[in-house]
């Protein structure tokens, strides 16, 4: 049994690729994915999405608006409202990204501020994203009190010191498709070092396609070369990586 602990199933192709979400889930499964989280970026999409997947038992939600989508206000109290519900297991996807939009830092630290908030009201982990700005991430993680919640910092492709700091606050990390990358030596030797009882694997679909599927549309089912190459990386056997990263995906986010 696998896990994709981060996926963007409202981004899918559904013209040419997948006839809709019920067909995601069984390519899924068939490679010995069991269960999928579905990731939010802004909260007009979290509602079309949370409709699409809501029947389906193995697939939860986060609530979140991504730091690269602040271009329309909304209100921290539609996203505790939305964030209630029993199916959203995490708050995000949120955080920081000084690589593509440095121009609005303040904006967003200001929206990761009040999604560290509503989690922490919530009591439900955080699903942060990090690019560029490791110090900052931190900083405000340590200032509104996240490690009460946890989370994961998810498409880890930062530093071993980051690394070490974020699970130093209870952290999870996840290892996206960017590791099976020939350009990816350095995270490569971190995911080596990484503790067992905090990793975990996922897709980042539609994004990111893992060799050897680089180049096409990603999708949960992929999550299993990721998994794989993890697992020969770590010198472990993929039925060790794969029960291990499940394991730490229910404890986690609290799915029975």
């Amino acid at each position: 049994m696998l896990v994709d602990s981060h996926c963007h199933l409202d981004g899918l192709n559904y013209d040419t690729i997948h006839t809709d979400i019920a067909d995601v889930v069984q390519k899924a499964k068939d490679r010995g994915v069991s269960h999928l989280l579905s990731v939010s970026v802004t909260l007009p999409r979290f509602k079309t999405m949370f409709e699409s997947i809501k029947d389906f038992a193995n697939v939860h939600a986060t609530c979140g608006v991504h730091p690269l989508n602040l271009e329309d206000e909304y209100d921290k109290s539609e996203l505790l409202r939305l964030a209630r519900h029993e199916k959203v297991v995490a708050i995000g996807e949120t955080g920081l990204d000084y690589f593509y939009s440095p121009e609005d830092k303040d904006k967003q630290a200001a929206s990761f501020r009040k999604h560290i908030q509503v989690a922490v009201e919530l009591n439900k982990p955080l699903i942060i994203h990090s690019r560029g700005a490791v110090e900052d991430t931190i900083k405000i993680l340590k200032e509104e009190g996240a490690e009460k919640v946890g989370g994961v910092i998810h498409c880890f492709t930062e530093s071993d010191v980051m690394a070490q700091a974020v699970l130093d606050m209870g952290f999870y990390i996840s290892i996206s498709g960017i590791v099976t990358f020939k350009s990816a030596k350095d995270l490569q030797e971190i995911v080596k070092t990484l503790p067992s009882d905090r990793l975990l694997v996922e897709t980042d679909s539609p994004y990111l396609a893992p060799v050897p599927y680089r180049g096409k549309e990603n999708q949960p089912a992929y999550v299993r070369a990721v998994a794989e190459f993890v697992a020969e990386l770590r010198g472990v056997s993929f039925e060790t990586l794969a029960k291990t990263t499940t394991e730490n995906y229910f404890k986690l986010f609290n799915i029975k």
